[in-house]
């Protein structure tokens, strides 16, 4: 039995602790935001935050989660209201959406970590997330609307 917390909530679960996280979160919680993408950690869809961090939950194993804060993208706001969630619908960035949840969670540590990117900063720090439709463009711009929409959240 292994305890993890995701997304505030507690669950003990049977599971193998060299299961993939992701298949934990997927197929036990079942919690599908988190995409399987490659397996290997080359492409980000399956990124999720564990203890704050980004972290490739197909190659994380699910004994390393135990007494871990994981967050994963339903857990980000409790109504999609996070500053890129609203960016990235704004500035209409999902082609497929495949990768997006990726892309966000992997966007949420950046802005925490830099809150005013330039575009090589976004290019540096999301170039680990794949987007087979091509919409890097978007991303960059949506990163940088939740950028300023948290900036201007702090002057409020």
């Amino acid at each position: 039995m292994i305890t993890i917390t995701v997304n505030s909530q507690r669950h003990d679960i049977d599971v193998d602790p060299n299961m993939p996280l992701l298949w934990a979160i997927r197929d036990i919680l079942g919690l599908t935001g988190t995409k399987f993408g490659c397996g290997a950690a080359q492409c980000g869809a399956c990124t999720v935050h564990l203890n704050g961090e980004a972290v490739r939950s197909c190659v994380t194993k699910t004994g390393r989660a135990a007494g871990q804060n994981i967050v994963t993208i339903e857990g980000l706001s409790s109504g999609n209201n996070h500053p890129l969630q609203l960016a990235w619908n704004e500035m209409n960035v999902p082609q497929c959406g495949y990768c997006q949840s990726g892309q966000i969670m992997s966007a949420v540590v950046l802005l925490r970590e830099n809150p005013n990117p330039t575009d090589q900063d976004i290019d540096d720090a999301m170039s680990g997330n794949i987007c087979r439709c091509g919409t890097y463009q978007r991303i960059r711009a949506a990163i940088h609307k939740a950028a300023a929409m948290q900036a201007e959240g702090a002057k409020s």
